[in-house]
């Protein structure tokens, strides 16, 4: 196996080869084993490398060198800093609350008492035309009579030889039925009234929308006016989700953009919402806008006052972007570790912008095209810390082992009981 050169002084553009000076030899798996001349180490069998002088005045400060194959033992991954535009996701907590424009109130438009009520709970769910409850009216009753007086009315007008008869006959039955109608007494109801020669005594009446009950107030024997609010029904196949928004982001949504609803239960499948209006007004205490959702309920799935989590994709301008994970987040700085070829990485401070999804931007310290550790940052740091401590206490580092390493001019220590090409009882090369 054939290994790449180690620098004393590990910089970051090693000079020519031409220019270089080979210091002492080394095994790359046994750092501690060391020559004068090139071999093999005989305990592990593997080619010893030359370890060079270079001028570290030509690298930036803090470069290190990992070996090719160090870096495939710690699973080193690299990627090209890239432009380009993206999505950001902005994630908030929702709150679902009924459609306004989907609750309905029953009322009627009479006086009078209940008599019976089917539907004797709140949270029951009833389809648009269903029996809510009957009420007996004095004031409808009396109004069906006459009806039937005005019907008996025109046929007897008709055979009036005056026009004008039969004409006032007809306006009489029109305003008697009107007058019915406008009660909310129904077609069919006037039409029964009319065949049978009958009033109806108690009225029913049905439900004006399908949906869930929400509040009742009708009970037997209870007498109503028109004000008398007897139940209110909501239709929960569709609600409003209002989600709380920081101002800095609400710039990038706008009314018509898609979102997303997710629930605390992962399994739970998500439901696609839509914006449909933005507050205009921030809470001067959370500094945040409410951002309403119009969106779908299958299955009743979301009930009012439940939380969920809402999600928007916000796109963003075209900028320099990096894996998250490239960036080594300290709290104070933000590190990467650039590419500088043969092995050498420069540890180099950059100022991250916004996060888009599994990328965040840089807006300095970093130029297009540049190739930086996307996989193993944390153990390149390890190494990069432990070559700086090891360098301010006077001790080689790792890659470094031998003490000669950092002056160009300094030769390997060999001892006297041994030939120039051993170290530590190893045999010659």
């Amino acid at each position: 196996m054939t290994l790449e050169p180690v620098y004393a002084d590990e910089p970051g553009s090693p000079p020519p080869a031409a220019q270089r000076k080979v210091l002492y030899y080394r095994d790359p798996q046994q750092p501690s084993y060391t020559a004068e001349k090139p071999g093999l180490n005989p305990e592990t069998g593997n080619t010893l490398e030359p370890v060079f002088a270079s001028d570290p005045a030509s690298t930036p400060a803090g470069v290190i060198r990992v070996s090719p194959e160090r870096q495939q033992m710690i699973g080193v991954k690299f990627v090209t800093a890239e432009v380009g535009g993206g999505t950001r996701i902005i994630r908030t907590v929702g709150k679902v609350s009924a459609d306004e424009t989907r609750v309905g109130h029953v009322h009627t438009r009479i006086e009078g008492w209940l008599e019976k009520v089917f539907v004797d709970f709140t949270g029951a769910v009833v389809k648009a035309g269903q029996p809510m409850l009957t009420i007996y009216s004095p004031e409808m009753l009396a109004s069906q009579q006459e009806l039937l007086l005005a019907a008996r009315a025109r046929e007897l007008m008709v055979k009036n030889p005056l026009a004008s008869a039969a004409q006032q006959g007809d306006s009489l039955f029109a305003a008697a039925r009107r007058r019915l109608q406008l009660w909310d007494l129904s077609e069919d109801q006037i039409d029964q009234v009319l065949r049978t020669g009958q009033p109806i005594r108690s009225i029913t009446v049905p439900a004006p929308m399908s949906g869930v009950v929400t509040e009742r107030n009708a009970f037997p024997n209870q007498k109503v006016t028109p004000d008398s609010d007897l139940y209110t029904i909501t239709d929960l196949s569709h609600v409003w989700i209002v989600a709380d928004v920081f101002e800095s982001d609400i710039a990038d949504i706008r009314t018509g953009d898609p979102a997303l609803v997710t629930f605390a239960n992962s399994a739970a499948p998500p439901i696609q919402a839509r914006v449909n209006y933005i507050q205009p007004q921030v809470d001067p205490t959370t500094r945040t806008l409410q951002v309403r959702l119009d969106a779908g309920n299958p299955s009743l799935r979301m009930k009012p006052d439940m939380f969920v989590n809402v999600e928007f994709k916000a796109s963003a301008a075209t900028q320099l972007t990096v894996p998250s994970d490239a960036v080594l987040d300290t709290g104070d700085r933000q590190t990467v570790f650039v590419d500088r070829g043969e092995g050498y990485l420069e540890p180099r401070q950059v100022t991250v912008g916004e996060r888009l999804g599994e990328r965040v931007t840089i807006t300095s310290g970093l130029t297009p095209g540049e190739r930086i550790v996307a996989a193993g940052t944390f153990l390149i740091d390890s190494e990069s810390q432990l070559k700086a401590a090891a360098s301010g206490l006077g001790v080689p580092a790792a890659h470094d082992s031998h003490p000669g390493a950092r002056d160009p001019s300094a030769q390997p220590r060999v001892p006297s009981s041994q030939s120039p090409t051993t170290h530590q009882g190893h045999g010659r090369d």
